[in-house]
């Protein structure tokens, strides 16, 4: 198995367009094809905050109808997805971006679209367990032990917000854990979700979300050569999004 895995793209579709030419993909019939049999995977986000939701979850609908789609939902795609299904789903922290572009669209296509992204959500496993559970994709990381458990709340919770305290930053930001230092286990795990500056591999986990929409970088990591690939970010850069771990 050999993926290019690709961290939060929160709407950036320019920088996602140049990453994946850039790990020599070239597309076919609206498919991104690899001429040494690689493929795509995702450890979610894909939407809000960007400027260009919309398309970049059409780029995955499309993986998703051709049976190419590896992707671990994140947090803003559970919330979408909560507003999709007529979830009462406060419209901040980004999600008022992806509404945005949907809301500027007829009131036929927002509910097709509406309605492809309820489909699309629905498909999806609540992390990726592949290559004979020698890789995990998982958005906000896991802990070892939950790999082999049963779905719960509390996994879905981990998997989607990470090692949260149950306190808030003053920006609104939970208050995380840094589980990675305590990880053990022999597969690797690749996550996103809290924004640094450079991937940062820890034990065999790797923080790929390297803050594309805050100005960062758009990341893959490459397996299982574990090689990191990047294009800087379009947007302007926000130093106070980026997480700087001891």
């Amino acid at each position: 198995m050999k993926l290019d895995i690709i961290g939060d793209i929160h709407g950036c579709y320019d920088e996602l367009l140049l990453l994946i030419e850039k790990l020599g993909y070239s597309f076919d019939a609206g498919l991104p094809v690899h001429k040494d049999g690689r493929q795509l995977a995702f450890v979610g986000d894909a939407m809000d905050r960007g400027p260009s939701s919309k398309e970049t979850l059409e780029l995955m609908f499309t993986l998703q109808d051709n049976h190419k789609l590896i992707y671990s939902p994140g947090n803003h795609c559970n919330k979408l997805y909560r507003l999709s299904i007529g979830r009462n789903v406060q419209q901040t922290h980004g999600l008022e971006t992806t509404m945005a572009e949907l809301n500027a669209l007829p009131a036929k296509d927002k509910n097709r679209f509406s309605n492809r992204y309820k489909r699309f959500y629905e498909a999806l496993p609540l992390y990726e367990n592949l290559d004979g559970g020698r890789l995990i994709i998982a958005h906000a990381g896991i802990r070892e032990q939950m790999i082999r458990q049963p779905f719960s709340k509390k996994i879905q919770s981990f998997v989607l917000y990470g090692d949260t305290t149950g306190e808030t930053l003053p920006d609104g930001r939970p208050v995380r854990r840094d589980w990675a230092k305590k990880y053990g286990g022999n597969a690797w795990i690749v996550y996103g979700h809290t924004p640094v500056l450079e991937a940062r591999f820890i034990h065999k986990t790797v923080n790929i979300d390297t803050g594309c929409v805050f100005g960062g970088k758009l990341t893959a990591v490459r397996y299982p050569e574990m090689e990191i690939v990047s294009v800087p970010s379009l947007q302007p850069f926000n130093p106070e999004k980026f997480t700087h771990f001891d």
